[in-house]
This record gives structure tokens, C-alpha cells and sequence, in this order.
């Protein structure tokens, strides 16, 4: 079979080059099984030799080549970008869908959004250039006080699998709005629309050295990114023990990092709900993205009196999710991203099962799919808060039930996670509502929805859940630096130390 995506080298200094050592890695069709292509696998060499192709762009000219820009300047390249990913959207979300195995209405969502986001950085790159000296007012006359708002260098870029352009995009755009310059290093899961981000720099000519993409096994190329002391800042969005190695690494050398991590957030669903808007709410908090998604709304909180009729209709919905090739039209379901990944999911739901949770529906493969990583889309109820599928992240399409009787009784169970990326509280009760979203300990609190996102908007966790915001002004402040510059503006001698006599 002829690969189906394009053939790429890894992307370096404006050029494309072929790792140091060869090698390649299969890129899988987690629908299929099959392979589709290939993806270079890249060393610590070839790390080296992109961490020094972004030095060499950032301190060019003394900056003049893009660190000390104008942002009306960079941003001139944010909107070509978006404008280019606008043009190809439908290959592009082709591309996703293939590649971890998304369903292709949500690829296209993605594109969508990719495009969005390298436009708002733009808008604000372009705000830079008004805020670049801010005066700070003093006590005393005789100085005077800018603050100067400067890129940080050379920053790392670590990303995840299951929105591989979309996260990517949350890093690179505000990163380059900012005037730093770049290496990205996605997963090695899904690395195909990153390495088509290269291909759209080059294009619209983004100048040599600004964006570096790397692809490669996280131990080859990850690991020695994070390390490299030639890199001013990582940013990373991934497991939680990864990050714990990344902010290990950066320790070393007091390098600042940003991580959003994994999350086991909880959706709490009170007695005056309209059922059949809250049922599709949990479903979509925790279904999305095959239910690989780190924000995922994996454990329901719902009211006791409520629990039968909710539950019943829940699993009635939950089996009419269109579970298919991500390709097909209508699919709400695709495949989780590898192997590996689908032997956990399963592996999770035996345990549930083995720890005492009553399976209400899926927990296996779908019956007309017998190849593809396909797990059905599965709930378990009456799970204990002491189980595993209640703690641990799953990252795939399963959902955990428990019931509760008060609104003081559902907060401790939401908060009781070493996690705290999301939460979310559906009630028609607007008081309650706020309440709960002020006290439940999370980064991200939904208000009758779930999952919604806009790049305006901060996102970021708490807890294990990582720490830093992205998205929105705050993205772009990840990238920047504060610098204070004093002047003494008076004529007068300082006067602190007495004047020798004269001889």
C-alpha cells in the first residue's frame, strides 16, 4: 500500500533535513491498523542542531532578525499561516483524522481553531508594540521607571497526541507572537499536521531558524530538548509523569517550565436538571475526542433522586454514538491512538469490573469493527472513590458514576483528586451553580456545558494538573520576560558618599 500522507524530513534552520542517524518511525492508522507513512526519527544530534539553529535566529542582527522585531512585523507571519491552514483544511483534518484517529468533524473543528489561534496572536503581537515601555510611576522625581516586556529565547515545545496541530498551535503562535524562536517536538503518536506546519512556515516564509520541528520517540528527541541548555523555556502538555521528568530536568538548571498535565475532572449533575440536556453534556464531556482529552469530565457526580431515570437514558444515548472509521460521515467515535493505548483503556475497565463497578454499557469492542483500536463507549455506575477507574486517568471513553444526596457532599467528592484541571456543574439553579464553581478546586469550572474552549480564554490546571495558563493574553505572557529600566533623570550629584578634600 502507498503511504497516504506526505513524506517529510525533519524541519531545521529553514531547511529540511534527514535525522542524523536515519531512522524512521511507522506512522499507524489506529483506524486500520495499517501503516500509512513515516515519520523521521530524530537524535539528540539532531535536537542539538535545531536548539542551535533557533539561537542563532533569536540573537541575529542583535534581534533584529525577529526577537526585536516589530510585532506588527511577526505578526504579518501568524496571519499568512492561518490564512494558509484556512486553504487546507479539509487535508489537513484528512491528515488528523488518520493520524490519531479522531473522528474528521472534529479534525475539521480543530482546523478551525488552529487558524483562529495563530489570527488572535497576531492581534496581540501587534498590541506589543504599544505596551513595550510601560512607565511605572515612583516616589522620587529624580528617576524615572520603564518596564520593558521582552521575548524569552529559545523556548521547547513538547506536545501531545490527541489534538497534535491544535496544541501545537496553542504553543507555537503565542511563542512567535511574543518574539521567541522554536523548537517543536510533537509526539511521536502523531506528529504528521506538525510536520505540515513546517511545510506552511516555509511557505508563507517565516524566516529561517524562527520554527523547528523535530518528530521522534520522547526518550530520543523529547528528553534531550527539556535538557538542553541552550533552550531558555519548555513548555509541555502531557502525562503527569512526563512532566514530572521535565520539571526535573529544568531544575537542574533553574530553567523556567509551563505543564498541563493529565486530569480526572468531575462533572456534578443536580436534581433540576432537564435531562436530556444534561445527559448529552455528560456524554460530550467525556466521549469527545474519543475520550482522550485531559479536561475530560470522566467521573459524573449525580443526585440521588435523579440516578435511575438519568442513567437509564445515558446508556440509551450513549449506544446510538456512531462508532466508525474516523473518515466516515457522521462519526462521533473513532479508534483511541495506538495499541498500547487501547490495551490500557481495556485493561482500566477489567479492573473496574474486577473492583465491583455494574458495567451499564460498552466496556468493548464494537462488535461490527474487528480491526482499529475501537473501544465502545463505556459507563460504569456505583464506583467507589477508593477504585481505580475513579482516581487515575483512563484517557479513553470511560465514564465513572457515583451518586451523592447534598451539594456539600458533591464538592468533597470532586475535589478528592490529586488533579485539577476541570470541573463542571449542571443545575438550573444560577446560585448553586456559582457556588460550586467557586469551590471546586480546578483551573477550568463548565457552568451547565463541558468541554468548551476559546483561545481568548485561560486554560490551565491546578494541583497535578500542572501550573502556567495558555491561551489568551495570558499564552502570550509564557513567552515574555519583564525587564525594569531605571534612569536617574536629576542634574544634582548623588550625594551618598562625602567628597575627598581637595589636596
Amino acid at each position: 500500500m502507498a503511504p497516504a500522507i506526505p513524506s517529510r524530513l525533519l524541519y531545521i534552520g529553514g531547511q529540511w533535513r534527514a535525522p542524523d542517524l536515519g531512522g524512521q518511525i511507522a506512522v499507524i492508522n489506529p483506524a486500520t491498523e495499517d501503516t500509512i507513512g513515516y515519520i523521521p526519527a530524530a537524535t539528540a544530534a539532531d535536537v542539538d542542531l535545531a536548539v542551535k539553529a533557533a539561537r542563532e535566529a533569536f540573537t541575529k542582527d542583535n534581534g533584529k532578525y525577529w526577537a526585536r522585531t516589530t510585532g506588527k512585523y511577526r505578526a504579518k507571519f501568524l496571519r499568512a499561516i492561518a490564512a494558509e491552514v484556512t486553504a487546507r483544511k479539509s487535508e489537513l483534518a484528512e491528515l488528523e483524522a488518520m493520524d490519531c484517529g479522531k473522528p474528521l468533524d472534529e479534525a475539521a473543528w480543530d482546523m478551525d481553531d488552529v487558524a483562529g489561534c495563530f489570527d488572535y496572536y497576531a492581534g496581540l503581537a501587534e498590541g506589543l508594540d504599544a505596551k513595550g515601555h510601560l512607565s511605572v510611576e515612583l516616589p522620587m522625581d529624580t528617576f524615572k521607571t520603564n518596564v520593558l516586556k521582552e521575548p524569552i529565547g529559545v523556548v521547547g515545545l513538547i506536545t501531545p497526541w490527541n489534538y497534535p496541530l491544535l496544541m501545537s498551535t496553542w504553543k507555537v503562535a503565542p511563542a512567535l507572537a511574543a518574539g521567541c524562536t522554536a523548537i517543536l517536538k510533537p509526539s511521536e503518536l502523531a506528529s504528521v499536521t506538525c510536520l505540515e506546519l513546517a511545510s506552511i512556515a516555509a511557505k508563507v516564509g517565516l524566516p529561517a531558524g524562527v520554527l523547528n520541528v523535530v518528530t521522534g520517540l520522547g526518550k530520543d528527541a523529547g528528553a534531550p530538548l527539556s535538557k538542553h541548555p541552550g533552550v531558555d523555556k519548555v513548555a509541555f502538555t502531557g502525562s503527569t509523569a512526563t512532566g514530572k521528568s521535565i520539571m526535573g530536568a529544568a531544575a537542574e538548571i533553574i530553567k523556567p517550565v509551563t505543564l498541563e498535565l493529565g486530569g480526572k475532572s468531575a462533572i456534578i449533575v443536580f436534581d433540576d436538571v432537564d435531562i436530556e440536556k444534561a445527559v448529552e453534556w455528560t456524554m460530550f464531556g467525556v466521549f469527545w475526542t474519543n475520550g482522550q482529552i485531559c479536561s475530560a469530565t470522566s467521573r459524573l457526580l449525580l443526585q440521588e433522586n435523579i440516578a435511575s431515570v438519568f442513567l437509564e437514558r445515558l446508556a440509551e444515548w450513549t449506544k446510538t454514538i456512531k462508532i466508525s472509521n474516523p473518515l466516515e460521515p457522521g462519526c462521533r467515535l473513532g479508534p483511541v491512538v495506538s495499541e498500547g493505548q487501547y490495551k490500557k483503556v481495556m485493561k482500566y475497565i477489567s479492573t473496574a469490573q474486577e473492583e465491583g463497578a455494574t458495567l451499564l454499557c460498552g466496556g468493548k469492542r464494537p462488535e461490527h469493527l474487528s480491526k482499529g483500536y475501537f473501544v465502545e463507549p463505556t459507563v460504569f455506575a456505583n464506583v467507589r472513590p477508593s477504585s481505580q477507574i475513579w482516581k487515575e486517568e483512563v484517557f479513553g471513553p470511560v465514564l465513572a458514576v457515583r451518586t451523592f444526596r447534598t451539594e456539600e457532599e458533591a464538592i468533597k467528592l470532586a475535589n478528592d483528586s490529586e488533579y485539577g484541571l476541570a470541573g463542571a456543574v449542571i443545575s438550573t439553579d444560577e446560585e448553586r451553580c456559582q457556588r460550586v464553581a467557586e469551590l471546586l478546586q480546578a483551573g477550568i469550572v463548565w457552568i451547565n456545558c463541558a468541554q468548551p474552549t476559546f483561545t481568548q480564554a485561560p486554560w490551565g490546571g491546578t494541583k497535578r494538573s500542572g501550573f502556567g495558563r495558555e491561551l489568551g493574553e495570558w499564552g502570550l505572557e509564557n513567552y515574555l520576560s519583564v525587564k525594569q529600566v531605571t534612569k536617574y533623570i536629576s542634574e544634582e550629584q548623588w550625594g551618598w558618599y562625602p567628597r575627598p578634600s581637595k589636596m
